[in-house]
């Protein structure tokens, strides 16, 4: 079985490991959605660092998705020069980077509970928590306007240099609650079984596959179990993971809840039998994540066939050397960047 730093091609691209940077929200954009100074250097100290594959913070596809009023937009042409920075910087750095493309839906600014003055929209007209706004259900023509809205996003992120898309189906935002039980009552063909619940992701997907070259591999990001009685298990979520690779999708991106307001405990790994269910059953490959931070078990991971991939949040906060120093822990020879050969050990 490969390890952490095999190379893994996906489409027409090469990962130079199986290190991922998972997208985290650095509310820090500018002019209303566009990536300034902080997102280049945010984003190519991993590439730098040694990261395989690098996702942005979700990116809004429409003005009201944006989840907090400082999250990164790509719904205006205006949008896509500052992005290209970051795209051609991590690339010169040997990193694969994509772009996470969202929708908050009725988690619309999170900061203020859902007052943003954006009209908020959702599956159902049910409210996230106590003190939230009370969303609109979607029509089915207002469905297609958000479809073709993440299309034209892909398009966008094409002209600006990524070289990959990454969906943001989790976490209880819009596509997320469409695929949740828990949000979505609808009796029409968007609302049922988890087959007919995963009808608006795929097409989704769908859209952004005829949108995007076809050397360019699809991510989906989703909550592999709600963590709530009622909603989501993780073998639901591996039929709605298959019905996603049917559609298009190249890699699933397994995270966990946030359609209710509940957490559940955490630990390192607690979401590996997830991921490895969702594997066996729609497919390869997948992304691990969950609090995995130690260098020895993200590669036992790989190695034992428990995912693909494996992605890292907080720890490469902490640390954008990351995928370096565990190279070197695990007795693997990465090359380092030029001028940084002299501190390699």
């Amino acid at each position: 079985m490969p390890g952490l730093f095999d190379p893994l091609r996906l489409r027409g691209v090469t990962l130079r490991n199986r290190v991922v940077m998972a997208p985290m929200d650095q509310l820090a954009a500018v002019d209303g959605g566009s990536a300034g100074d902080w997102h280049v250097v945010h984003y190519g100290s991993r590439a730098v660092g040694g990261v395989g594959l690098i996702f942005t913070e979700v990116t809004a596809v429409e003005p009201r998705g944006v989840i907090y009023p400082v999250n990164l937009g790509l719904w205006d042409d205006a949008q896509i020069e500052p992005l290209r920075r970051i795209a051609a910087f991590c690339a010169s750095q040997g990193a694969v980077v994509g772009i996470q493309l969202g929708h908050a839906g009725r988690k619309a600014y999170y900061d203020e509970r859902g007052h943003s003055g954006h009209r908020l929209v959702a599956p159902s007209r049910l409210r996230f928590d106590a003190g939230w706004r009370v969303p609109v259900s979607l029509t089915v023509p207002e469905i297609q306007d958000i479809v073709d809205a993440f299309a034209s996003a892909a398009r966008r992120a094409v002209e600006a240099g990524f070289q990959a898309i990454e969906i943001h189906s989790a976490h209880g935002y819009l596509l997320s609650e469409f695929f949740s039980p828990l949000t979505n009552r609808r009796d029409d063909e968007y609302g049922g079984g988890i087959e007919q619940r995963s009808r608006m992701p795929c097409e989704v997907v769908a859209a952004v596959r005829d949108a995007i070259p076809e050397w360019m591999p699809i991510s989906v990001r989703i909550s592999g179990t709600d963590f709530v009685e009622g909603g989501n298990t993780a073998d639901d979520m591996a039929i709605g993971a298959r019905c996603l690779r049917e559609a298009g999708a190249d890699l699933i991106h397994v995270s966990a809840g946030g359609v209710t307001p509940s957490a559940p405990k955490v630990y390192p790994g607690y979401l590996l039998p997830v991921a490895e269910t969702i594997r066996r059953v729609a497919g390869g490959p997948v992304i691990a994540v969950g609090l995995i931070e130690n260098a020895q078990v993200a590669d036992e991971i790989v190695r034992g066939g428990r995912a693909d991939l494996v992605a890292l949040g907080r720890e490469l906060l902490r640390n954008p050397y990351w995928a370096l120093y565990a190279a070197a822990a695990l007795g693997v020879d990465v090359p380092w960047p030029g001028t940084y050969v002299q501190a390699k050990r």
